[in-house]
């Protein structure tokens, strides 16, 4: 008794003393929230007073991979059916989860005295493992580097739920066209890209993309290594030079390692293995051995008297310059301003590139 009359005066005193600022300070209180209530009593009966306490059930479902589940709804109103098949279609075409994994909602509907029983049948076209895998993304950097993840590492989808989405297929794409030229070393065939939007409206989507490589994942991963050790070899002959002696004195070895050819492969395996590259390849092998020496290096893709042509963009002493290895270098580097490669009749519209002025 004495310890309660103790632990009360103590309360009443923070209260009345400097301990009322802790009452004025913003807090927040975090508890587990179920989306779906059940039904008192019965843990696998959910229960919906509205309509939208009916979507968020059967939300709560799919979310939980579950094939059946029965709702009792007791919201106030004459056509059930039509209640619950509005409900249906809106998370089936509305839904992002649900627009990406399920394929139809079923449903039974039984009356009672004060509710109406719902046993519901869910039917998907996506597996579990699908659905767990989906990785939650917001802003561009964020799916860039899911997407330079899933290509350097040559997975075959990756699956992102992104907010505040107001772009298209297309512009996924575009970034995943990115992502493959800003790791060099991994780029052994563009793969072939489809893109999905679920649902095809709203600011909240799941957006599926699917890789296609050119090759299987055995022999990618396979010249994924020899390109490595290739680049590690080259690298050491490299060791203890720095700046711009460094990044010309890569580009001659680079260049002595294999030919220009317009007809040549696309990627660097190609200059390494084969002894010759297009300058899609080139620019490629450059740039994955300026990331092996901690250089500053981009790939840039445009034209060269109107026919499609790579480069790179490189960091030096002076900023950033263009440098194109399909020239040839003879003592020194072919570095350029913006301006001076546009008069030599380049053209790109690359806005991820740094300006070079």
């Amino acid at each position: 008794m004495k310890r309660r009359l103790l632990g009360l005066i103590t309360a009443l005193l923070l209260l009345l003393t400097g301990c009322s600022a802790l009452l004025e300070r913003e807090y927040s209180h975090v508890t587990s929230h179920n989306t779906a209530p059940t039904v008192e009593g019965d843990s696998s009966t959910l229960r919906a007073d509205s309509y939208q306490e009916l979507v968020n059930a059967l939300v709560y479902l799919v979310s939980t991979g579950a094939e059946e589940g029965t709702i009792r709804l007791y919201a106030d109103t004459e056509n059930v059916e039509t209640f619950l098949s509005d409900a249906c279609l809106e998370v089936v075409q509305e839904d992002p989860l649900g627009a990406y994994c399920v394929e139809f909602i079923t449903y039974r509907v039984d009356p009672v005295v004060t509710y109406s029983q719902a046993d519901v049948h869910i039917t998907y076209r996506r597996t579990r493992e699908q659905v767990a895998a989906i990785v939650q993304a917001t802003g561009v950097t964020a799916i860039r580097s899911e997407l330079g993840s899933a290509l350097s590492s040559f997975a075959p989808e990756r699956t992102l739920r992104i907010r505040y989405f107001e772009e298209d297929e297309a512009f996924i794409q575009e970034l995943a066209r990115q992502a493959y030229y800003d790791a060099p070393a991994c780029a052994l065939g563009m793969p072939k890209i489809s893109v999905s939007l679920y649902p095809g409206s709203g600011r909240q989507r799941i957006v599926e993309i699917l890789l296609n490589y050119p090759l299987d994942r055995a022999e990618l991963e396979e010249r994924q290594a020899v390109l490595a050790a290739a680049l590690e070899d080259l690298a050491g002959e490299l060791s203890g030079q720095t700046g711009d002696a460094l990044l010309l004195n890569a580009a001659q070895v680079l260049l002595d390692t294999g030919d220009y050819d317009p007809q040549g492969g696309s990627t660097a395996y190609d200059l390494f293995e084969r002894g010759s590259a297009d300058s899609e390849g080139l620019a490629l092998a450059f740039a994955a051995l300026c990331q092996q020496l901690e250089l500053h290096c981009q790939v840039a893709q445009g034209t060269l008297e109107d026919e499609p042509h790579f480069w790179t963009v490189v960091q030096t002493g002076e900023g950033w310059r263009h440098l194109d290895l399909s020239a040839g270098v003879e003592g020194e580097l072919p570095l350029y301003t913006d301006l001076q490669l546009r008069e030599l009749g380049y053209e790109w519209e690359d806005s991820s590139l740094p300006s070079c002025v």
